[in-house]
């Protein structure tokens, strides 16, 4: 039991890099990328080097992969990036920060519906007390409601805990780093229209431009993707989706200390209060199964897949 408990710890920690990589990624956004340009900065994040990293793995979908992958390419890469650069644009920083603090609830409700991952007591009321600690964390005087803002941010939640439940839902027949190749360069063709449209041609790159994007599309994409996938893969979505909680975290954390941003006490609390929810959204009773850990691993391939020892 100690084994598997410190595995899961294990996971936890890891997939816990990927939110902290995509908080820092507002640091680095603001300061070294080029102004007004979400949806190039967005493919270029995915595009390159997703097919980058597919000439590492250089294996293409087949069969009904094609579909599912461009399915969760949209959903989890093109479609969220977009709306969230749209809510970014139409909803001061902390509001947005808010609503998308929601998606541990919505994963929850998600996977009971598709994978009948039934959400625990203690997960839910760790994610309504998390959502309440982002509220506190960055929340400003310049809260305010935007129609188009609130429902891009609501539906950045909504594109993403579908996609991240399908991600469990549909196991695929390669390995994890092929299977995050597929869904960033479909996210990334998504985006590349769409871009040229609204944005026009590309626009001249700075030194620091280019170092911002390769940080961000290194650490803040690939890295953070692949263990993200990973933990999806090997623990309950809610347990996953309450660690995404610390993606503003490591906004605010940097921020302060990188930009010389204010933190109070209102933000001292929020930020327990965030910890506290992740960690006690954590706890799991006798009744609780394990997940693939120590013994156990899915069958990949299927649609349904059920532990089988290793």
């Amino acid at each position: 039991m100690e084994t598997k408990s410190s595995a899961r710890w294990g996971v936890l920690a890891l997939t816990a890099l990927a939110p902290i990589a995509w908080g820092s990624g507002y640091y680095v956004t603001e300061t070294f990328l080029p102004p007004d340009r979400p949806l190039f900065g967005a493919t270029v994040r995915a595009l390159p080097f997703g097919l980058l990293l597919l000439a590492f793995r250089p294996r293409l979908p087949q069969g009904i992969w094609w579909w599912r992958t461009l399915v969760l390419g949209t959903l989890n890469i093109g479609a969220f990036f977009v709306l969230i650069f749209i809510a970014a644009y139409r909803l001061p920083g902390g509001t947005a920060a808010t609503l998308t603090a929601t998606a541990p609830i919505a994963v929850m409700l998600v996977a009971w519906g598709l994978i009948g991952e039934r959400p625990r007591a203690a997960s839910l009321a760790g994610a309504a007390v998390g959502a309440a600690g982002v509220a506190l964390l960055v929340l400003r005087a310049d809260f305010a409601v935007d129609p188009i803002g609130v429902a891009a941010s609501l539906g950045a939640v909504a594109m993403s805990s579908l996609g991240f439940v399908l991600v469990k839902r549909w196991q695929p027949p390669v390995d994890l780093l092929t299977f995050t190749a597929w869904q960033l360069v479909a996210g990334g063709l998504v985006l590349l229209p769409i871009a040229l449209v609204v944005e026009g041609a590309p626009p001249a790159l700075s030194p620091s431009a280019i170092g911002g994007f390769l940080y961000l599309g290194v650490a803040g994409t690939l890295v953070a993707y692949v263990v993200w996938f990973h933990g999806l893969r090997r623990l309950p979505a809610g347990a996953v989706s309450l660690v995404g909680l610390l993606n503003p975290v490591a906004g605010t954390v940097i921020g302060v200390a990188l930009a010389g941003e204010s933190f109070g006490g209102s933000q001292a609390l929020g930020l327990l209060m965030v910890l506290a929810g992740i960690l006690a959204g954590q706890r799991r009773s006798p009744r609780d199964g394990d997940p693939d850990l120590a013994r156990l691993q899915p069958r990949v391939g299927v649609d349904h897949p059920e532990p089988v020892h290793a």
